[in-house]
């Protein structure tokens, strides 16, 4: 007996298992800096590592974060933030005001800043109190309070401020619940715990890895054989396979998120093309696709057939637009109009199993149209910086949307902003586009980005295709996921059951 009760005191006394949570993503990150980023797997690994000025919640209402409260003042042309006490970037500098100020001033002004579009008329950030900013702007900017609800508003240490790209990858400062240690690119993002973060009762597991796996069958795969604890987009293929393993939990939301096909409108040598100078015959090959038919086979049936930024039920998703069907004969009177009875264009399609899917349904509708789409598969963060440099015809490429469509439409159709990798660019829909960012009233609002979406339904320089569902699926043991619209796995409340 009193063995036993030796051997059971010395079990009580060990230290509990370190919790090791494995996320699988869909693709690896391009860069893990805020203020350069544009996949939306950064995202992803950003919610550990980088606490933002603002949260969102599960009902998509904008909560605080580094940022306790905010007010509007003069008339909407300054924002006034009051900071959180306690708050320490992973180096060990305290954020107040200055070091806040700093890190705003990095989006507005550092060299490939994809956040500086995001921030819009922002004329500059001021000190306005120990653990104050005040925030400037030329005019009314409505969807600043979003931007700042993501990587626009994720701060790095002051003494990082001046560091970009892979030299800030190498010792990243943000001041979010965990810290990068190593990074081994296509394999795995390894992170640990930080322990001055100062939300740290919110956090059980000692250690996150991310492994990008492309393959959505192999990502369920090892979340059933438990080699991963959490797995995001869920394809609907999977679904059924997964609800019925009592050692996985499926969880469904809704998303913000919008897939599209991106033309290379007038963004160098690539896009000397017929689809670039002729409206015509973009029209013909939105027109070869049947949007319902591609949900059906290539999703289930689980997504949304859609022609715009933002999902049914968006505050901000244009009421009376309706999503075209296919019109087969249409497609192939519009080509032989522009001169062409048949025409090929290099089809660029990230290399995960739902843009392949999807990709090879739209090349067998369009082929019956007369237009050949040549797929070409290529990795995810190289596609994206061949979307910016212009090394493209027509690629694939999903929107994980923003609570403010503001987020979805200005940095990818206005002209000349970094996300407008194809360099659309019309003065009537700037015009739209920029009376909606400035107008505060809702009604007011909507009706400008009706007018935007006229001219950019028109042009085409985007083909929208559909809305995804949120599918993430965990092991059975994981508790306390909480589904956000926008998709990203927030570590705050997570932890696996021992």
């Amino acid at each position: 007996m009193r063995l036993l009760t030796a051997a059971l005191l010395t079990l009580l006394a060990l230290p509990a298992a370190a919790q090791h949570i494995r996320i699988g993503i869909a693709s690896d990150p391009d860069v893990l800096d805020p203020t350069l980023s544009r996949s939306v797997a950064a995202r992803q690994v950003f919610m550990a590592m980088c606490d933002k000025l603002i949260e969102v919640d599960e009902q998509g209402a904008l909560v605080p974060q580094l940022a306790t409260a905010w007010e509007w003042q003069e008339e909407g042309r300054a924002l006034l933030l009051t900071l959180r006490d306690g708050v320490r970037f992973h180096d060990g500098v305290a954020l107040d005001a200055e070091a806040a100020r700093i890190g705003l001033e990095r989006h507005r002004t550092a060299p490939g800043s994809t956040r500086r579009g995001e921030l819009g008329p922002v004329t500059a950030i001021e000190v306005a109190g120990p653990m104050q900013i005040r925030i400037r702007l030329s005019e009314p900017f409505a969807p600043l309070l979003a931007a700042l609800s993501d990587r626009a508003g994720m701060l790095v240490s002051p003494r990082q401020a001046n560091v970009l790209g892979a030299e800030f990858q190498a010792a990243p400062a943000c001041a979010g619940p965990f810290r990068l240690t190593r990074r081994v690119a296509q394999d795995r993002i390894e992170l640990e715990r930080f322990d001055e973060y100062w939300n740290r009762a919110a956090i059980q597991a000692e250690r996150v890895t991310y492994r990008p796996i492309p393959d959505t069958t192999v990502r369920a795969s090892n979340l059933r054989a438990g080699t991963l604890d959490v797995i995001e987009r869920v394809n609907p293929s999977d679904v059924a396979t997964l609800k019925g393993d009592r050692r996985v939990r499926l969880l469904e939301g809704p998303s913000l998120a919008v897939v599209y096909l991106a033309i290379n409108m007038a963004n160098g040598a690539r896009a000397e093309t017929p689809l670039a100078r002729d409206p015509r015959i973009r029209a013909a090959l939105e027109a070869s696709i049947d949007r319902a038919a591609l949900n059906r086979v290539a999703f289930e049936g689980l997504y949304r057939p859609g022609n715009q930024s933002t999902p049914p039920g968006h505050p901000q998703h244009v009421p009376g637009i309706a999503v075209p069907g296919r019109d087969l004969a249409r497609a192939r009177a519009l080509l032989r109009e522009a001169g062409h009875e048949r025409l090929r264009i290099r089809f660029s399609v990230p290399n995960t199993t739902e843009y392949i899917q999807a990709a090879e349904v739209i090349q067998a509708m369009a082929a019956e149209a007369g237009i050949t789409l040549e797929i070409q598969v290529i990795e995810v963060a190289t596609l994206l910086r061949q979307w910016t440099a212009g090394d493209f015809e027509m690629l694939i490429i999903a929107w994980s949307g923003r609570t403010d469509v503001d987020g979805n439409l200005w940095g990818f159709n206005a002209c000349g902003e970094p996300l407008n990798g194809g360099r659309y660019c019309s003065a009537a829909a700037d015009a739209a586009l920029r009376e909606g960012r400035t107008q505060v009233e809702p009604a007011a609002r909507l009706a400008a980005y009706g007018r935007a979406m006229e001219v950019l339904l028109r042009d085409r320089p985007y083909i929208y295709l559909w809305h995804p569902t949120n599918f993430t699926a965990t092991g059975a043991a994981v508790q306390g996921l909480r589904m956000i619209p926008d998709g990203l796995i927030r570590l705050q409340g997570l932890r696996v059951r021992g």
